[in-house]
């Protein structure tokens, strides 16, 4: 009796479950894999945080918008009302498909989770585009690391095609006019303009049907393409290890930092650190619902994309035909043939860039990537404070918050983080003096 009492003890089952896998999975080539896996230690060490933080932000997008598929409509008639239901946190008499009225219930933290896709969509970009800088810059592209960023490249396009594609899907003004105005531009590219301004509306016009086209590349066909990207992207870094910027000698890397044991729990803290930063916001300056959108109403002037857009926005405002004495749709295909020569030309700069193969700066192709940085940088900003540049008017639906009690909520969130950083913090310490120790 004793002995079948200690054989359910917790070592004991741990170790019988522990031999059971043993038996039937080779579990050797996953711990050969973190034991190789490794990140240089050097005064630059902190950009190989920004990949790990985008792959943590695209997660945090796909679990916040699996929970808002569960209550938006994506339909003309519904999308909006949907997602006034989801930001309410009073119950909405909303009018019915039948020309009646109908209550709805509040949903519990839709706000929140809406404003944390939202918020969380942003950070997402910034921190992929912000990726792309520092690789671009360090010149992680040269042998044998091509397919890397050609990879890399294809995910930063997807990022930007999910902004785009989730834009709509408020059925707002702001989001109408901005589609509308976005997806006029194709219409510009010779013989095939008028139909790839079609297949994107799904008609001649903005309506119910661009609604479903943009919902299920939201959802379904950008996610799949991101996560097969990835998943190549991912694959080659492990099959490459990670590269040192140019011109860093061997000897100015000071450690080598175990992945999993050290380097997996610094940027555990990171995302705690980002991921509270994004519910501070999302709770303080949570996303609005806007005014519903009149396909039939007036144009509205100042309606501007989102700021990633922002630069593209301006280049093609400044294209005045006009002003120039130059056909419109002549200016707006030169402006889409300029954007695809850029992206082209980033994608190829691995097979462009022949001095980094040799561990050379190429000071040309330095000045021409900071001209595109200023470029794009001049003309965000330029956006922004143009005369007219504005959104427009919103309203809220989250009826009456407590400041105080989000205050307090916050603030045990932040001291459960801070816990959670410290400890992650003092973790990798002792694994640290534990490696060192033995070797």
């Amino acid at each position: 009796m004793k002995k079948r009492l200690r054989n359910l003890s917790p070592e004991v089952l741990r170790s019988n479950v522990a031999a059971w896998f043993r038996d039937r999975v080779d579990f050797e080539p996953v711990r050969a894999l973190a034991a190789k896996k490794t990140v240089p230690v050097h005064r630059h060490s902190w950009i190989y945080l920004l990949g790990g933080t985008a792959l943590f932000l695209f997660v945090l997008q796909v679990l916040s918008g699996v929970l808002l598929m569960l209550y938006y409509q994506p339909t003309e008639a519904g999308a909006y009302q949907s997602v006034q239901r989801i930001m309410t946190t009073v119950p909405l008499d909303l009018p019915t498909a039948a020309g009646g009225r109908q209550t709805v219930q509040p949903i519990p933290l839709g706000g929140l989770v809406r404003s944390v896709h939202a918020w969380g969509a942003n950070f997402f970009i910034a921190v992929v585009a912000l990726h792309f800088l520092v690789k671009l810059f360090t010149r992680a592209y040269r042998k044998p690391r091509e397919l890397t960023w050609v990879s890399g490249m294809l995910l930063l396009f997807l990022a930007l095609a999910f902004g785009f594609s989730g834009y709509l899907l408020p059925w707002n003004e702001l989001s109408y006019y901005a589609t509308r105005a976005g997806t006029e531009i194709p219409g510009s590219i010779p013989l095939v303009g008028d139909w790839a301004v079609q297949f994107l509306r799904g008609g001649q016009y903005v309506t119910g049907d661009t609604i479903t086209r943009f919902y299920a590349a939201h959802v379904m066909l950008l996610p799949l393409l991101c996560s097969l990207f990835l998943a190549v992207h991912l694959a080659l870094i492990q099959a490459q290890g990670m590269s040192r910027p140019l011109g860093m000698a061997k000897e100015e890397v000071r450690d080598a930092m175990p992945f999993f044991s050290e380097f997996m729990l610094i940027e555990l803290s990171i995302w705690l650190l980002v991921f509270g930063v994004i519910v501070t916001l999302a709770t303080f300056m949570p996303t609005e619902v806007g005014i519903e959108a009149d396909r039939l109403g007036d144009t509205h002037e100042g309606v501007t994309p989102e700021w990633y857009f922002l630069f593209m926005f301006q280049t093609f405002k400044i294209l005045d035909p006009a002003a120039l004495h130059v056909d419109g749709e002549l200016l707006e295909a030169l402006g889409v043939l300029f954007f695809a020569a850029v992206a082209g030309f980033l994608i190829a700069a691995p097979f462009v860039d022949r001095r980094a193969l040799r561990e050379e700066k190429s000071p040309r192709l330095t000045m021409l990537f900071m001209l595109l940085v200023v470029y794009a940088a001049a003309f965000e900003i330029w956006a922004v404070v143009s005369a007219g540049i504005g959104h427009a008017s919103a309203t809220s639906a989250s009826g009456g918050v407590s400041i105080a009690g989000n205050v307090v909520s916050l603030a045990m969130f932040w001291a459960l983080i801070g816990f959670l950083v410290f400890y992650l913090h003092q973790l990798r310490k002792e694994n640290t003096r534990i490696r060192r120790l033995y070797h």
